[in-house]
């Protein structure tokens, strides 16, 4: 159904970035300038006007028959050239609804948190506009109805993750922090720009291409794509996610964004960037589930990346790196459901982890904001007492990323684990339960070291300096009150996905995402293979988690030394564990030192100094050498200009005669 309001979703944040960018350029000599209010308004109002139109494109789709629910908007032709001609246009159906709800309602409260969290910060309206355009950039990635619209999307939020990482440019780690961020995601999106060109290249043979999602499915369906082609296509397709997403091996990157203003984390972290690629996935789900080797390395990608992450936060000290490489294991959960063609699963995870995800990184930016910047949990102990508030929506989301019955994300990881347990697998029959089984290890050692994090900043005894006790204090309405609707969306968001077997027709949001992935699986929605079974694998995940949290309970609060004693048994392991496995270090021995070290040499030495500096230094001779004669005949003497005249018209008379 075509409409002609779709526009104004991505309209308003543009708006509020250009407005906000202006005065920000205009109050630059004077930070402190009064001005600060209609930021505020103008930079919460952008997104939050989104998510009004969001929300009312959302009841007119639900209007829609099943078959036809979608809305499309086509403004103009963008690009016409040769055989490539692609028309501005936006998609709102099930699946970019489903992320643009999110996207711009949890984003509308992340940016209302802003006000409090940044309040005295001398860049507050540079900081709102680049987070206006940071939704602007997510909302064109999900709403274009092609993969060239997507694609600008794509690398605006690459372009912004820059912006607000580094935006505490003066300090030099956290300037290094959004270059490192930037660099890694180019090196992921040029396997996704070259994954673009290998679909244009094999649908050039029918005239116009469009690169349209409508016209891909259908070339999908037509089987126009060689197996090889489209294998190679979706891999680096995924390569680009692996980058966006932070998967093995480009994963390295998000651990560090860590250095943008907490918001910032929580933006990135939760409701915008690093789904992108679970998004693209999905969105290319009738692609990549006729590419079975491509979509078994999604899956194995996913796990690994799960599994490795987790045991990174096992030994992290820093509030924010803790959860930070959580949001790299739970993506790695999102990508092993999608890769086992259970596209709604993974989707379903995508929205839980939204909410519990962004409630941690508040609740974590408040806890910092309580303590006048301290982010060491060896340094807290005991908040529960003193901001009751910020602890008790971070317990609520705790226990949603741990998978605690009846919270948001024991039905969306619960799902994923089936799923990888019951979808069979054509390339190697044996890999589901090997995948089932990294997976369920993972969902412990999520529950233990999640468990460590909440014990050791809102439980047991005191560790806070007496400096940061002088200061400690609740954070203000504008902070907690978006904590609190992000605690009750933790709690209460998974009931939207209730299993199958346990109320027929309770899983509403894979019906909804049925006319989306409706060439996948049938929509990604499974009948359980045996109820029973579906049962028993549901409470082994919960047992999991609950002997995850037991256990980080006894180490932490009833025998807090012994953590100390393991580290102190195996300390070649927790160096390794607590080092992030040096995958850093390994980066920069092998991949930045000889980059720079062979700049130096070769672009320098050789190629700047020896061609481009002899070429130019070249040139110059050859001009001096030419302007020699020149310099004799161009004297400036009268009287030799006049010989040389006569000089002439007498050799000019002896050849004439």
């Amino acid at each position: 159904m075509s409409v002609s309001f779709l526009w104004l979703i991505p309209f308003f944040p543009l708006l509020g970035s250009v407005v906000n960018g202006v005065i920000a350029l205009s109050t630059s000599h004077r930070p402190h300038a009064a001005g600060r209010g209609a930021v505020s308004v103008i930079g919460c109002a952008a997104p939050i006007l989104s998510f009004l139109v969001t929300a009312a494109a959302f009841l007119q789709l639900r209007g829609l028959p099943v078959d036809g629910r979608a809305l499309t908007q086509s403004l103009y032709t963008w690009i016409a050239a040769g055989r490539l001609s692609v028309e501005a246009g936006f998609l709102f159906d099930p699946l970019s609804c489903a992320m643009l709800l999110f996207v711009t309602g949890i984003g509308s409260l992340i940016h209302i948190y802003s006000i409090g969290y940044m309040g005295h910060d001398r860049g507050y309206a540079r900081y709102f506009a680049y987070l206006n355009l940071f939704t602007f950039s997510m909302v064109l990635l999900v709403l274009g109805d092609s993969l060239l619209t997507m694609f600008v999307g794509w690398e605006g939020v690459g372009l912004c993750s820059y912006l607000l990482i580094g935006f505490w440019f003066g300090d030099e780690e956290k300037a290094i922090a959004g270059n490192k961020a930037f660099i890694v995601n180019r090196i992921g999106d040029f396997g996704f720009l070259l994954g673009i060109f290998l679909i244009f290249w094999a649908l050039t043979g029918d005239g116009k291409v469009g690169l349209g999602y409508g016209e891909i499915r259908e070339a999908a369906h037509q089987h126009r794509f060689a197996p090889g082609l489209l294998t190679a296509a979706c891999l680096l397709l995924f390569m680009g996610a692996t980058g966006k997403s932070a998967q093995l091996p480009l994963y390295v990157w998000l651990p560090d964004a860590m250095a943008g203003p907490t918001p910032v984390s929580a933006l990135i972290h939760a409701a915008t960037m690093v789904t992108s690629g679970v998004y693209m996935v999905s969105r290319l789900s009738f692609l990549f589930i006729e590419a079975p080797v491509a979509l078994t390395v999604v899956a194995i990608v996913g796990a690994a990346t799960a599994f490795f992450a987790a045991t990174i936060g096992l030994a992290q000290n820093d509030i924010k790196k803790v959860l930070a490489y959580s949001t790299v294991s739970q993506l790695g959960y999102m990508f092993l459901g999608v890769g086992v063609g259970a596209f709604s699963a993974g989707m379903f995870h995508v929205v839980t982890h939204a909410f519990f995800k962004a409630c941690l990184f508040l609740g974590a930016g408040s806890v910092i904001h309580a303590l006048s910047g301290e982010q060491d949990i060896r340094k807290m102990g005991g908040l529960l007492k003193r901001i009751p508030r910020t602890g008790w929506t971070f317990i609520a989301a705790w226990l949603a990323i741990c998978g605690i019955f009846p919270f948001a994300g024991f039905f969306s990881k619960d799902e994923i684990l089936w799923k990888v347990w019951s979808e069979p697998n054509t390339i190697i029959p044996w890999l589901p339960k090997l995948l089932w089984a990294v997976a369920f290890v993972t969902a412990g050692i999520t529950a233990f070291y999640m468990t460590r994090l909440v014990a050791m900043v809102f439980l047991g005894r005191e560790r806070i300096s007496s400096e940061a006790k002088s200061h400690l204090h609740e954070s203000p309405s504008s902070m907690t009150i978006p904590l609190i609707l992000l605690a009750a969306g933790s709690t209460l968001i998974g009931f939207i996905g209730v299993p199958e077997f346990i109320v027929e027709g309770g899983n509403r949001f894979h019906h909804w995402l049925e006319p989306a992935l409706a060439a996948t699986h049938g929509g990604g929605v499974h009948v359980a293979h045996g109820a029973a079974l579906e049962a028993a694998l549901m409470a082994l995940s919960l047992l999991i988690a609950v002997a995850g949290i037991a256990a980080a309970w006894h180490f932490y609060l009833r025998r807090p030394e012994l953590p100390g004693r393991i580290a102190a048994a195996v300390p070649g392991l927790y160096r390794a564990v607590a080092g992030k496995y040096f995958v850093d270090e390994a980066y920069e021995a092998a991949v930045v030192r000889p980059i720079r070290e062979g700049s130096r040499l070769v672009l320098w030495r050789i190629v700047d100094v020896r061609v481009i500096d002899f070429a130019v230094n070249l040139v110059g001779m050859l001009s001096r050498v030419a302007s020699t004669f020149v310099r004799l005949v161009q004297s400036g003497y009268v009287q030799f200009y006049a010989a040389v005249i006569l000089i002439g018209v007498a050799v000019l008379l002896w050849v004439m005669l």
